[in-house]
This record gives C-alpha cells, sequence and structure tokens, in this order.
C-alpha cells in the first residue's frame, strides 16, 4: 500500500494511506534493512515522503520503500557531522519565517535557507512575524529588507499572528499546496499556523527574557491536512526551531547561480568561472556598486562561498 508521511518521532512513522480519504493514519516502523543501505542521512524517511508499506496484525505497518523524492530540503545533521537531515520532502513551497523583535532573524540564516530552496527547485517567500511589536526604527528596517528580497525575486509577508494581520495573504498563497514552514525558535512559528488554521492547537512557547531566545515548543516535523479535497489537498508542515542551518552538498562555484539576482547577470562576466570576488570585469560586483544588486546579499554570499570552501577543505 502507498502512503503520505505525516510525522516523524524516532523510530516511529505517522502514514496517511494514500487511497483513503477518511484521514485515518497508520503508525508504522521502518524496515530493519533499510537503513543498511549506506545513507548517510540521519532520518532516511521524511515528513512529506510516499512511502509502500504493509500491515501488520496488530494494525501497525511497516514501511518497506520510499519513493523517490521530486524535491526536498536538507541541512548537516549537526555543526562538525559529515551526516545530513532530510527537514521535509516533496514540497511546493518553502515559508521562511522571519522576525526584526526579539529574537531578531539574520539575513544569513534567511539567505542560506533560500539558497538551498533555489538548488532544490523549491519556490520559496519569507514571512516576517510580530509586526506588532515595530517600533519607528524596525518599521524602516522592515521596509529595507522587504524592497531587498522582492528585488531578487521572493514574496514577502508582513504579518502578526498575535493580532491576525496580513493572514489572508498567506492562506492564499498555501491553498491547494504542500507548504514548509521553517525558522528560528521564538519567531512565532507555532502562533502564526495555529493563527492560520483555527482548530490545529500546536503548543506555543515563549521568548527566554534574558537570551532574547526562543524556546523550542516543536519537537519533530509533522505534516497536517488543513483544507482542500483528496485530489487537491492543502498540507502545511510544521517543523522544529533552527539554530543553524549547515548547507550540504553545494560546490562554490554554483553558488552564484543560485542567487536569482546575481544568475541574471552572470553571462556579462568576462570569465566563466568567476567567483564574483576579486576577478576583474565582473558584471556582479559592478552590479554591486549601481545598486542592482544588495550589498547585504553580496556579503552573504562571500559568506557562504567561504563556508562552503572551508567545508571542502579549500
Amino acid at each position: 500500500m502507498e502512503g503520505l508521511v505525516m510525522r516523524t518521532t524516532g523510530s516511529w512513522y505517522r502514514v496517511l494511506p494514500m487511497d483513503e480519504a477518511d484521514g485515518g493514519t497508520v503508525d508504522c516502523r521502518l524496515r530493519g534493512n533499510y537503513r543498511l543501505r549506506g545513507n548517510k542521512q540521519t532520518n532516511p524517511v521524511a515528513v512529506g515522503d510516499v512511502v509502500d508499506y504493509s500491515m501488520l496484525e496488530d494494525g501497525t505497518g511497516v514501511i518497506a520503500e520510499v519513493h523517490d523524492r521530486r524535491n526536498y530540503i536538507v541541512r548537516r545533521a549537526t555543526k562538525l557531522s559529515k551526516q545530513t537531515h532530510v527537514i521535509a520532502a516533496n514540497i511546493d513551497r518553502l515559508c521562511i519565517v522571519a522576525t526584526l523583535a526579539f529574537p531578531r532573524t539574520s539575513t544569513g540564516f534567511i539567505d542560506r535557507l533560500l539558497v538551498t530552496a533555489e538548488a532544490y527547485h523549491i519556490p520559496a517567500c519569507i514571512i516576517f512575524n510580530k509586526i506588532d511589536l515595530y517600533d519607528i526604527p524596525m518599521q524602516a528596517v522592515h521596509k529595507n529588507l522587504q524592497e531587498m528580497y522582492e528585488g531578487a525575486g521572493y514574496p514577502v509577508y508582513a504579518v502578526s499572528a498575535l493580532q491576525g494581520t496580513g493572514l489572508e495573504e498567506v492562506r492564499a498563497m498555501m491553498t491547494g499546496q504542500t507548504t514548509l514552514f521553517c525558522g528560528h525558535s521564538g519567531v512565532g512559528k507555532s502562533a502564526l499556523l495555529n493563527a492560520l488554521v483555527p482548530g490545529l492547537e500546536l503548543r506555543v512557547g515563549e521568548v527566554s527574557d534574558w537570551s532574547q531566545k526562543g524556546k523550542h515548543t516543536t519537537t519533530f516535523a509533522e505534516m497536517f491536512a488543513v483544507g482542500g479535497d483528496f485530489q487537491s489537498p492543502t498540507f502545511l508542515i510544521d517543523t522544529p526551531g533552527i539554530k543553524e542551518f549547515g548547507m550540504v552538498d553545494f560546490e562554490p562555484a554554483e553558488l552564484s547561480h543560485f542567487y536569482p539576482e546575481m544568475r541574471a547577470v552572470l553571462h556579462g562576466c568576462q570569465f566563466a568561472n568567476c567567483t564574483h570576488r576579486h576577478e576583474p570585469h565582473c558584471a556582479v560586483k559592478e552590479a554591486v556598486e549601481a545598486g542592482v544588486i544588495s550589498m547585504e546579499r553580496y556579503s552573504n554570499y562571500l559568506g557562504i562561498y567561504d563556508q562552503i570552501e572551508a567545508d571542502l577543505g579549500g
């Protein structure tokens, strides 16, 4: 039987049968020898995977095979680990939940997620939450960031989960799609999902007063069916807060291709193997100097480039 993985908790996977419309799920384990196939991922089965499974007499199931993924979001399992962790698979859109207010999300973190989404052909957007907490300086920073990311081609939404501001646009965007929500702990991701889908009732945490950092409330990835019909459902995926996003499987030479605003001008560089760091007649650097490409995005590019080189031992 075919099923869709809705939740992963250690060695158990909650699977939604794909031939049934009643919403019933089956708790499954992974066949014992599946992990012995040279898989470097900490989780060979991820939320969003389509799997083949069989039923046991006790009402649980055994996953025998994971179907090929059309895309996925992956990160380094830990900072120094060579293993990877698949956050979710078969995604229609990535929503990066960020905030300028307690704790502030860095553009470096946002850009690492955007680059990964570009690499796996996943449309992405940015949702700035907690706009009800903005003071006048924050409003100015938000305006600049919105212009920067919209200029690069990414939709930007400004919302307040607490006050319900800006939610209709986000609901319209996610309708009929499988949408993955990612962000730091404390940005209000669970509160946002609760506001978007009344009755979801995800546990909401608080931000530590002394560190201004969020406390984890979601401890595992889970997908929820929140609308649509069986042929065109709306799914959202909630994930644990991410402290750092370690990128994997990237080569320095390909990085600029995953910045849409850089990709648009690469043909103008004098050298085909231009790194856009020190070469003369570089169209990317010229676009930065002309204000066509954001200096902040370019600075993040340089930082990511250096990190990829370091990871490769370059």
